[in-house]
């Protein structure tokens, strides 16, 4: 299980941070379907094909997942977080992509992927090289998580710090490290990360801080993060949350390329949505396609969260529609 699912289908905080990150796992693998629901018009059948393209979001169901850099703040100085910004500054949801299909389907290293993007991209241009000294980066347990980390230390590196990548694990083992400053430094993502440290804070029921805009996010971030010795440097315009998939060849036959337009044209008894058992309770997920968007389909059937299966199903024409990750390598043209 990757411990990029965050905010992916949960419904708030912990289980952003804790119970998706542990508790998926296999859990879909079965590919066992839930009973069909009632869904009146005819819907959008399933359509096979190798390339998928992600939905645009355009009612904003979705929180701002985007890529932040997590720093200890007693190790935080203008020097650190002007590298880690950097990166920042460099990284869009296209570029994401297409580090992860590096590394997942071209079989690419993490360390590798990240040298050839900051060579491509001059990243370390214009960093300033400063005193340093040592620096630990902190990565979670799936890829994307490590080529951040090796991005992050690329920069460091290029401002004098010696620095080491230490993949430790998920939030629950690394984000204790940070705070401690075990490590100094870890890749994050912004509503997860606030509402992760919101959950702690407040309790499980604590009422939701982070937005569909980034801004608001942020700031609710940064809060939290006071109050844990953490601080946050600048946001990137990559962003990894939640995406509803299609194929190009459904999209193409239907005429869809937004969720509402998914939801006016597809409604019905043909249309199967696809993803992880929870997705039937959670509100990023199906409740939230039927409450923000109106979309009613004929079948759940339940695969796994952004994983092979689910994208399997799309590609063999067995799922109309499915939840994977918006960075996926799978959403690379090339």
């Amino acid at each position: 299980m990757r411990a990029g699912s965050r905010l992916a289908i949960g419904a708030v905080g912990v289980v952003a941070g804790a119970a998706l990150l542990t508790g998926c796992g296999g859990a879909g693998s079965s590919g066992t379907d839930a009973p069909a629901t009632s869904a009146s018009g005819a819907g959008c059948a399933p359509v096979a094909g190798q390339q998928l393209i992600a939905l645009q979001d355009d009612k904003k169901l979705q929180n701002s997942d985007n890529v932040i850099p997590a720093v200890n703040s007693k190790a935080a100085n203008p020097q650190l977080i002007a590298a880690l910004d950097k990166v920042s500054t460099s990284l869009d949801t296209p570029k994401l992509i297409q580090l992860n299909k590096a590394v997942n389907e071209d079989r690419k290293t993490p360390k590798v992927a990240a040298e050839e993007f900051a060579s491509a991209n001059n990243l370390t241009a214009g960093i300033a090289k400063g005193s340093g000294g040592d620096i630990t980066v902190g990565a979670g347990n799936f890829a994307e998580s490590q080529i951040l980390g090796e991005l992050y230390r690329i920069a460091l590196t290029a401002a004098g710090y010696q620095v080491k990548v230490q993949q430790i694990g998920n939030r629950e083992l690394y984000a204790p490290a940070l705070e401690k400053g075990e490590i100094q430094v870890v890749p994050e993502y912004a509503a997860t990360m606030a509402e992760f440290l919101n959950t702690k804070a407040n309790g499980a029921n604590a009422q939701p801080i982070s937005s569909p805009d980034i801004n608001t996010t942020v700031t609710a971030l940064k809060t939290e993060g006071d109050k844990a010795g953490l601080t946050f440097g600048t946001p990137a315009a990559a962003q990894d949350q939640n995406a509803f998939a299609v194929t190009q060849a459904f999209a193409d036959k239907y005429g869809v390329r937004t969720l509402s337009e998914l939801a006016a044209k597809c409604s019905g008894s043909a249309t199967v949505l696809g993803g992880p058992p929870e997705c039937e309770q959670r509100p990023f997920c199906k409740p939230g396609l039927e409450k923000t968007y109106g979309l009613s389909v004929g079948k759940f059937s339940s695969l796994d969260q952004g994983g092979p299966l689910t994208k399997s199903g799309l590609r063999d024409g067995s799922i109309s529609v499915g939840l994977i990750f918006s960075s996926d390598g799978a959403f690379a043209t090339s």
